[in-house]
């Protein structure tokens, strides 16, 4: 049974114990009131209605004293004593049944916002058609192995990740990654490539567990066993992220630790304000209990982690992954935000527009060398060098085999052909490099090259430059809105951060609309440009979770793209935007916003409510009437916090 599966069991029971409290409560008011039925009659009744009351405030309060602290449980638990002492029966039955019924109301509406998570759980089917040799058979989920082939019908649940080998058809993924439109699926170009990489298949080839099939019939070779799925992960880790609490939510516990303890100092007091006052003892006891029951801090405990429960299972529900309350309540006091650029601001399928051999090579065995060392690698500028050089082979061209592949972090690949060292990077990589430096003609072919925005690789075998290859990446066509309305978001500065030469990156930002871009950085150059960020403003980072890690880390808030899928990004961001999707970013601030002014109202209402019940305790509220209040306080925080999860972003 899931965690929420026993929420909502645990709720259930309890409201029925407050249920059965205020029946019999009512039942002997009626008597007593409207009757001529013996006094022991609804004297019994209350008694009985304390009994049910009691049972999981009892409960609480003994599990509250075995762990060494007193909590609000033991001061509600109190209070009802000191009343039945009092031969109060009646009051103490009320304050047991608003109590239980107000926990019970709680425990549901937590039980809501984690079932709202843990739903998608069931979106997996429990069975999956899977073929082995010749036959197929329906397997449960949990027997399927890596690279079985499963038969995905139209219009069904898919059960497993895994990429297309067989078909096309449209999924919506919209449980997983929160886009609103299904996403076109084929079979992938190279099987072998893919079955050997598959964390580096396209996301036009991948598909996930949960997600919907539409009108066509998809073969996919499974890649991830059921409990290791994107969406087991992604359930996982949302449920985990209620650990990681946020800083207002360390706050309330630590001032609710310390004000218990203080509200029992200050009953023990009360309790003999009949020395000084001209009151009976009883009177004084009546008093100590309602203010006991005012002072209690009930509602504030409350109202910090159901709004971040609420804020987290919202952002799940739209395809954003926040870790925890505290990621949750500083995204939405960022003022700066750091982007990467390829596959974040630019789509992160770069094409080669131009292929260009040195004076005097042989455009033949240029290419076939650049594809060679270009197919060990899994970068999305190799795949372009590899799928559109192909292309651009002259026909009868022999192709070539590289191996030992080594990649220069920043600059390039090495590789070897035959006896032959190949290098493929970026200009500054020879002049790091053994070897002559790069001829005033080819520098030419550089600077021309990236004078048009194009990022350029050099091609080298042996002492011989082959030539240079340009590509261009172009930019996300959402980027440019997303921009805009991050700026209507208050955004004071944004940045781009890019490997790329300047000119290149200034190219892209100017394209989107961002003001500066700062380019030719290594990964450490990264984390170094988000510390100058960080000296005016929180800021965040926003990268593919992969050659990001370092300045994702360092960021205030580090923000995954595309994370579905992908271990690093889920394991490395705060926050990770399940879909390939930058528009969930407005999305997931504005929600962050929202979120902190949940928690701020809940705050004020619950110790507004302290703050009012207290003093009007001490001055002759009765019990009943404290408790209907302090109840009623903690059923509005839930409540409130509730509406997250109907959050919409404003148009």
């Amino acid at each position: 049974m899931t965690r929420a599966a026993d929420s909502h069991s645990l709720a259930s029971v309890e409201l029925g114990f407050a249920l059965a409290c205020g029946t019999l409560l009512a039942t002997g008011v009626t008597l007593s009131v409207l009757t001529a039925a013996p006094a022991w009659l609804p004297h019994a009744l209350y008694i009985l209605a304390c009994g049910f009351g009691g049972v999981f405030t009892l409960r609480g309060a003994f599990q509250a004293l075995r762990a060494g602290r007193l909590d609000i449980d033991t001061l509600m638990l109190i209070a009802a004593v000191g009343a039945a002492v009092l031969g109060a029966w009646a009051e103490a039955a009320l304050l047991l049944f608003l109590f239980t019924l107000g926990h019970a109301l709680e425990h549901y509406a937590m039980g809501r916002a984690r079932r709202a998570i843990a739903a998608l759980t069931a979106l997996a089917p429990l069975t999956a058609e899977v073929r082995r040799g010749d036959t197929t058979a329906e397997v449960p989920v949990e027997d399927l192995v890596l690279r079985d082939i499963i038969i995905i019908r139209p219009n069904t649940r898919i059960p497993a990740d895994g990429f297309v080998v067989h078909g096309s058809s449209s999924v919506d993924q919209a449980p997983i990654t929160g886009e609103s439109v299904p996403i076109d699926k084929r079979a992938v170009d190279d099987f072998s490539r893919a079955s050997q990489r598959p964390d580096g298949v396209a996301a036009e080839h991948r598909v996930f567990a949960g997600t919907i099939n539409g009108h066509g019939v998809l073969e996919v070779m499974v890649t991830r066993m059921a409990q290791d799925s994107t969406l087991a992960r992604l359930v996982r880790m949302v449920n985990e992220a209620e650990a990681h609490k946020s800083q207002t939510q360390r706050f309330t516990e630590r001032f609710e630790r310390g004000f218990v303890p203080v509200v029992l100092g200050i009953v023990g007091l009360l309790l003999f304000a009949w020395v000084v006052v001209d009151e009976s003892f009883a009177a004084s006891f009546y008093r100590a209990m309602a203010v006991l029951v005012g002072a209690s801090p009930c509602a504030l405990a409350i109202s910090t982690p159901s709004a971040v429960l609420s804020g987290v299972a919202r952002a799940a529900r739209g395809g954003v992954l926040i870790k925890g309350g505290g990621p949750l309540e500083i995204l939405g006091g960022i003022g700066a935000i750091a982007f990467d650029k390829t596959g974040t601001l630019t789509e992160g399928r770069p094409r080669v527009t131009d292929a260009r051999p040195a004076p005097g090579g042989d455009a033949a065995e240029f290419l076939a060398v650049a594809i060679a060392v270009e197919s060990l690698s899994d970068h999305p500028l190799a795949a372009a060098v590899v799928r559109d050089g192909r292309a651009m082979l002259p026909p009868g061209a022999v192709p070539l085999v590289a191996d030992d592949l080594q990649s220069i972090t920043g600059r390039g690949l090495s590789a070897r052909i035959g006896d032959d060292p190949v290098f493929v990077g970026k200009a500054a990589l020879f002049g790091e490099i053994d070897g002559p430096p790069l001829a005033t003609p080819v520098l030419r072919m550089i600077a021309d090259l990236e004078q048009d925005g194009r990022t350029t690789m050099v091609v080298r075998r042996g002492d011989r430059v082959l030539g240079v290859i340009g590509l261009m990446d172009t930019p996300r066509p959402t980027a440019a809105a997303v921009i805009a309305r991050l700026r209507g978001l208050g955004i004071a500065r944004m940045v781009m951060l890019s490997g790329d030469n300047p000119r290149v990156a200034g190219a892209v930002a100017g394209q989107v609309g961002l003001d500066e871009a700062w380019g030719d950085l290594m990964p450490a150059d990264k984390v170094a440009a988000i510390g100058l960020l960080r000296a005016g403003h929180r800021v965040a980072m926003v990268g593919d979770g992969v050659n990001d890690a370092p300045a994702l880390a360092v960021a205030d808030i580090g923000i995954a793209m595309g994370a579905a899928g992908s271990d690093v990004a889920l394991e490395t961001a705060d926050i990770a935007l399940m879909g390939d999707d930058l528009g969930r970013l407005p999305f997931a601030i504005g929600l962050s916003r929202q979120t902190g002014r949940i928690i701020h109202q809940n705050l004020w209402i619950s110790l507004g409510m302290v703050a009012v019940l207290v003093p009007s305790a001490m001055l002759g509220l009765p019990l009943g009437v404290a408790v209907f209040l302090h109840e009623g306080s903690t059923v509005a925080v839930v409540a409130n916090a509730l509406r997250l999860l109907g959050y919409r972003e404003a148009a």
